[in-house]
């Protein structure tokens, strides 16, 4: 082991080659030659006396110290982000790169009504979004992929900032022809599990419309379908395959246009999940945060025009 220390972009390269297992996709995604990245991992591996890629004409793989080394990595690449974070705490707010990673039960409904009020007030950010489930985005958060999240509480949040933005209700949503549609609000315990029709597991959305309808000692082990995106769940429920709970944030996004579904509020107004933008408690862009956050929220109550119906049906009638 030489007395020299691993620079920046070697580690760099370590991380594109572990997240394609592929030199030439590892040196496409950094823009230099497949040699000049072999020349750096060589490098790397000589500095620190360990062999942290296997590489042969079929595939490529870490090795149990070079996947090690991947997560250490990552935590000293997210330190050093931060380092530059720093110096924009004195600069004009929301400037720069913001990396925001958003579910896929809010990023569609939500967004739309956000990025532009961002793109009007705050020309000079960038903003690049990455989709994926809450497990996966916080994994990311967590390592420094990521600057902020948009996630659905509840949810595991230990070591991380929290500020709740939207208390976004669930609603009933069936077909207009389906008895219960036809009452002003739905009682949750007078529903049948077994025709609850729920997203597939890793969605936390499944895991908050069982979490409430359990509140009310039902047993959802019935409910044997399941959709892969709100979109195919609606088509599933439009299809008279059953009923599903929604978030209001979905249905006031216009999600029930053009189908044969209403949506019901449910009794008490009390069924809910809360929408909330989260960063890594060492993160240092604390104003940036706090001004996203206000965004959002301000642009959500703006967003007051109901599209609760199906069709022309709207939610209370």
């Amino acid at each position: 082991m030489t007395s020299a220390s691993p620079t920046i972009r070697q580690l760099k390269y370590l991380i594109a080659v572990s997240e394609t297992l592929n030199f030439h996709k590892a040196a496409g995604t950094l823009f230099i030659t497949q040699s000049t990245l072999s020349a750096g991992i060589k490098e790397l591996e000589s500095i620190l006396g360990a062999v942290l890629i296997e590489r042969n004409k079929k595939s490529v793989r870490l090795t149990t110290i070079g996947e090690k080394i991947v997560l250490r990595a990552k935590v000293i690449l997210s330190s050093v982000e931060d380092l530059v974070a720093i110096s924009r705490e004195s600069q004009k707010p929301l400037t720069g790169d913001i990396r925001l990673g958003v579910i896929p039960t809010i990023a569609p409904f939500l967004l739309p009504i956000v990025l532009p009020r961002l793109k009007l007030d705050y020309p000079d950010l960038k903003l690049y979004l990455k989709e994926d489930f809450s497990e996966r985005i916080l994994d990311q958060l967590n390592s420094g992929e990521l600057d902020f999240a948009l996630i659905a509480l509840p949810y595991d949040t230990s070591g991380l900032t929290v500020s709740e933005l939207i208390t976004d209700e669930f609603w009933f949503v069936a077909r207009q022809d389906n008895p219960k549609a036809k009452q002003r609000e739905i009682v949750i315990k007078n529903i049948n599990p077994s025709e609850l029709l729920l997203l597939e597991e890793g969605h936390c959305l499944r895991d908050h419309t069982i979490q409430a309808c359990q509140t009310n000692t039902f047993n959802l082990d019935n409910s044997k379908m399941s959709a892969t995106s709100l979109f195919t769940l609606l088509q599933m429920v439009d299809g008279n395959l059953g009923f599903t709970l929604l978030p209001e944030i979905v249905i006031r996004a216009g999600a029930l246009v053009g189908t044969n579904l209403v949506a019901r509020p449910i009794e008490k107004r009390n069924v809910s999940r809360k929408i909330a933008l989260v960063m890594r408690q060492s993160g240092t862009r604390s104003k940036d945060f706090e001004l996203l956050a206000d965004v959002i929220t301000e642009e959500h109550r703006r967003n007051t025009q109901p599209k609760v119906g199906g069709r022309s049906t709207r939610a209370r009638n």
